[in-house]
């Protein structure tokens, strides 16, 4: 009995999830150099686009809703959480709980939307002097009914915070597992927020980000129970998953028994969530997800009455100016910048 479930396209940006995640997408933009005067693209290049509305991928990036600095500029959320994972480039957060950070470089920031929050993801463009790549990952990961009203909540957890596992196979080839949430053999990340899924033992929600040297084997571990359903999604190169190779394809894998995987000849990439389901039901319509339609329909109450928080700036699209490192700011005014 073959140990891949079912296999899934993964050519676009978004990705199909399995409870208790909700949605995946996968940026990946090669920006140009910086025009010297915003923290955006030269305006020469944002001619012909969408401005606010721009996911064409035209010259291999997109503005999505910005204008002048690509991003998503103010938008509200509920019922949910958003764990963004950065592999390159940066992102200037900001919400209206109180929270600001400018994080990248392997950072992971987690929010838990709760009962309401709105925020704004942009991504500043810092080099003026050559490209500025930007790849990333942002997960949505429901709230179980219990904790769906939670307050919001901000977690930066900087890239030396989250341990890497580096393993060998028998030829010596190496594997590197960053871990974002999730136990891999003897390793622990940073606890999530305590509304969260993640936070309950009984979740066994795991999410690890691997990198597989040219032919290497990575043995992914058993998990916590049989009930557990664990995604991987080998992004970059090719990975074989029980004699079935996986190019531009995902995977639901057993993960009741250690399972092999095997790089291509050029390496591998992948993206691994796994998790018991939450079981319970899912209405979502945009930005906000609840348990039942009149959720749906507070939700939207709520937010169009101003109770999801105040804006704490002019602009809805606001980036930290020229120079500033990477750092974080809570609502309580506690400061973190990472150590390295």
């Amino acid at each position: 009995m073959s140990r891949l479930i079912q296999a899934f396209d993964i050519a676009a940006p978004q990705w199909p999830t399995v409870d208790p995640f909700l949605f995946v997408a996968h940026h990946l933009d090669a920006y140009p150099a910086a025009d010297g005067q915003t923290q955006g693209p030269p305006r020469a290049l944002l001619r012909g686009r969408d401005l606010g509305m721009d996911f064409a991928g035209r010259e291999g990036w997109n503005m999505y809703h910005g204008d002048v600095v690509p991003g998503f500029p103010q938008h509200p959320h509920r019922g949910f959480e958003t764990v963004t994972l950065v592999e390159e480039g940066l992102v200037d957060h900001t919400d209206s709980a109180g929270a600001v950070a400018r994080y990248g470089a392997g950072d992971a920031q987690w929010l838990t939307a709760g009962s309401g929050v709105a925020h704004a993801e942009m991504f500043p463009l810092t080099r003026a002097d050559g490209p500025n790549p930007l790849h990333l990952f942002q997960i949505w990961l429901n709230l179980p009914l219990a904790t769906k009203d939670a307050p919001a909540d901000f977690s930066m957890f900087w890239a030396d915070q989250l341990p890497i596992v580096e393993t060998s196979d028998a030829a010596g080839r190496l594997s590197r597992v960053k871990l974002v949430a999730g136990r891999f053999g003897e390793a622990t990340p940073p606890a999530p927020p305590t509304a969260s899924w993640a936070a309950r033992p009984e979740s066994d929600l795991a999410i690890w980000h691997a990198t597989l040297d040219p032919d290497a084997v990575l043995t992914l571990p058993v998990s916590a129970g049989p009930d557990t359903i664990r995604v991987l999604y080998p992004y970059e190169g090719t990975l074989t998953v029980d004699g079935e190779t996986l190019a531009g394809r995902g995977a639901v894998v057993d993960a009741a028994t250690p399972l092999e995987v095997t790089a291509g000849s050029a390496g591998a990439r992948l993206l691994v969530l796994q998790g018991r389901p939450i079981g319970e039901p899912v209405y979502q319509q945009g930005p906000f997800v609840a348990a039942s339609k009149d959720g749906l329909r507070a939700a939207f109450a709520d937010y169009n009455a101003g109770r999801f928080g105040r804006w704490p700036h002019a602009s809805d699209a606001p980036v930290q100016p020229h120079g500033t490192g990477r750092f974080a700011r809570y609502p309580d005014g506690r400061v973190s910048t990472p150590a390295r």
